[in-house]
Order: C-alpha cells, then sequence, then structure tokens
C-alpha cells in the first residue's frame, strides 16, 4: 500500500509541475495544448503538486 501511495503521489507532483510550467508558458509542449499560458492551470497545477507531496510525505510515514 505504502509503495502504490508513493507511486500515486510522485505521479501527482509530476503533472502539478508539467501544468504550472504549461501555464506559466515555460514548457510549450504539447505545442497544441490549450493549458499554454493559461494562468489558472498553473493554480490548479500547484494544488495538485501540494497534494502529491503530502501524499508522498504520508506514504514516507
Amino acid at each position: 500500500m505504502k509503495k502504490l501511495l508513493l507511486i500515486i503521489g510522485v505521479l501527482a507532483l509530476a503533472m502539478g509541475l508539467l501544468w504550472i510550467g504549461q501555464g506559466l508558458n515555460y514548457i510549450k509542449w504539447p505545442t497544441s495544448s490549450f493549458m499554454i499560458s493559461q494562468i489558472q492551470w498553473a493554480y490548479y497545477g500547484g494544488g495538485l503538486a501540494i497534494i502529491g507531496l503530502l501524499v508522498i510525505v504520508y506514504s514516507r510515514r
């Protein structure tokens, strides 16, 4: 169970960081993404990254 939570946390963190990068126009992949230069996706990504970090910390206990 701990390994599954760790994997989910890492995936959530990675996806959140991708959304932040796309929302702030740092990551332009894929080029046809509707999330590029849309600041609300940076906020959603920040929330998801925080949740991912919390899941990682919980799985390490």
